[in-house]
């Protein structure tokens, strides 16, 4: 048995996010894996079973929720704790992939859909090749929006200076390293506890969005000394009336006035 395992970046989770490419990758599966991330997360699970009622039509498609196992998140071994649960996670798809695809002996083609991009800050690569020490496999990847684009466009706004380079970096990076040496504009993701609030605001110009390119899209941006606390308090009670939040975060040093 082998396994054609298909990731498809969906964006932020809209679905004229979804490449016409990644259509066709949704309609050529025989089965598409959807996480059930917990009571907290169904919206999550519930975005992604909505865009492929939207877009599948193959009736032979199976569209199929599992349960993600969750992260030890008091585990002071961050590394350790992660690769524990994408073990974890792996152990599921397999489980998952053999009770819902035909007998072994058969070939399969199995499509999980990414929010994003599969490149950019997730792990679901990394998961693959856990399954594939399991299982014969076949990895290919469609490419979808990234935050980042989502973020820039959102804000009519380039993501670099002329001629300059971007840092992209996690909101645990900067909150426990600062501000990236060398760097003039720094992207942020992975950020759920405002990590800019540690760094001393003079000079720096932020672009904020959560719900990039969904109907609920917020946006702020201004001087972080200016908009640092609104962003903080606007994130605070969009979690709390929606469950759950996707934000990500643009700064520059330098920049025009506001």
């Amino acid at each position: 048995m082998r396994i054609d395992l298909c990731l498809v970046g969906i964006g932020t989770g809209n679905p004229d996010h979804v490449t016409r490419q990644g259509v066709k990758a949704l309609n050529a599966a025989d089965l598409i894996l959807v996480p059930h991330k917990g009571a907290g997360k169904a919206d999550l699970a519930e975005l992604r079973l909505q865009l492929c009622k939207e877009l599948v039509t193959n009736p032979a498609t199976q569209v199929v929720s599992f349960d993600m196992p969750v992260r030890d998140a008091d585990d002071p071994n961050y590394p350790a704790a992660v690769n524990r649960w994408h073990d974890a996670i792996a152990e599921v798809w397999l489980t998952t992939i053999r009770a819902h695809l035909p007998p072994r002996g058969t070939d399969g083609r199995v499509a999980l859909l990414v929010w994003g991009d599969p490149s950019l800050y997730d792990s679901t690569l990394r998961i693959a090749e856990r399954l594939a020490l399991q299982l014969p496999l076949a990895v290919s990847v469609v490419p979808g929006i990234t935050a980042l684009q989502a973020l820039t466009a959102a804000h009519a706004i380039a993501l670099n200076d002329i001629n300059a380079p971007v840092t992209i970096t996690t909101g645990r990076q900067l909150r426990d390293h600062g501000w990236p040496e060398s760097a003039d504009t720094v992207a942020v993701m992975l950020d759920g506890h405002c990590a800019f609030q540690h760094l001393a605001p003079e000079g720096i110009t932020i672009w904020w969005g959560a719900y990039l390119g969904m109907p609920q899209q917020i946006c702020i941006a201004g001087p972080l000394a200016e908009v640092g606390e609104r962003i903080q308090a606007q994130r605070h009670a969009a979690r709390a009336a929606h469950g759950w939040i996707m934000d990500t975060y643009l700064m520059r040093r330098g920049s025009r006035a506001w």
